[in-house]
């Protein structure tokens, strides 16, 4: 397939499943639930952190995530209500409560010192950097920590986000960011003006890993930060604007094959 073959592909499998039709059965319906920033932002990084798996499992769980908060993510956040839970309820598969508890008290951190992720953002400057996503958990797992303080240890941390930042594809982050950066309107929010599409990195899992195997865009066996970067550079090539459009493309095709 020549690179005009595959960027007509992409392309057209971008249109296809970029639609509100795919907001129902994806986790992006959870910060879709919000109008203010805080609640979006909250709603975006707590889903995005069970979101691996059985689609139909994340989205029954995402329900009872939000259900927990009252659908008041921010309000529940800066309350505290996540102390009386008990720690040994399940969430989502490994994702407990008291890793919810660990997660809640970083961000109530977070917020009561800035009124949104986005500003605490643009703090650290991950408008700068060539990889935000990962400057941004830099940071935040320094607050997480710091918030849990005796409680903090790397089991839980590495529940809430991933700890080798030198080699994780940070899916799950690269997604939730996805969502609150990108603005065409359709599916994702686009509600943050601090970084642009172009400077997103693709959410790398080992579904999309395969796909763009088979495609010929990747040639990075592992699903790692370096498998992320050469295939995000490969889109890019084809949309240098907004390369991550690609993800719902890649997507589209892997259900195909």
């Amino acid at each position: 397939m020549t690179d005009l073959e595959l960027k007509e592909l992409l392309d057209t499998e971008a249109a296809r499943i970029n639609n509100p039709a795919f907001i129902e059965d994806d986790p992006v319906q959870f910060p879709r639930l919000y109008s203010a920033v805080p609640d979006i932002e909250i709603a975006s990084l707590l889903a995005a952190s069970i979101a691996w798996g059985n689609r139909k499992m994340i989205c029954r769980n995402g329900k009872r995530m939000m259900a927990l908060m009252e659908h008041q993510p921010h309000k529940y956040i800066l309350d505290e209500g996540y102390e009386d839970l008990p720690d040994d309820d399940n969430i989502h598969r490994t994702f407990f409560n008291r890793h919810f508890k660990y997660f809640c008290r970083g961000l109530h951190r977070v917020y009561s010192a800035h009124p949104s992720l986005q500003d605490y953002a643009r703090k650290l400057d991950i408008s700068a950097s060539p990889f935000p996503a990962w400057r941004l958990v830099e940071g935040l797992n320094t607050e997480l920590s710091l918030a849990n303080g005796e409680a903090a240890d790397r089991e839980t941390a590495s529940r809430c986000f991933p700890q080798n930042l030198d080699t994780t594809a940070l899916k799950r982050v690269n997604m939730a960011l996805r969502w609150l950066v990108r603005d065409d309107g359709i599916v994702d929010l686009g509600v943050w003006d601090l970084i642009k599409p172009s400077q997103l990195f693709i959410p790398l899992d080992v579904h999309v890993g395969d796909t763009s195997r088979q495609l010929g865009l990747l040639t990075r066996k592992g699903a790692d930060r370096k498998a992320v970067v050469e295939l995000t550079e490969r889109l890019r090539s084809f949309n240098p604007s907004d390369p991550v459009i690609y993800d719902y493309a890649l997507f589209g095709i892997g259900m195909q094959l």
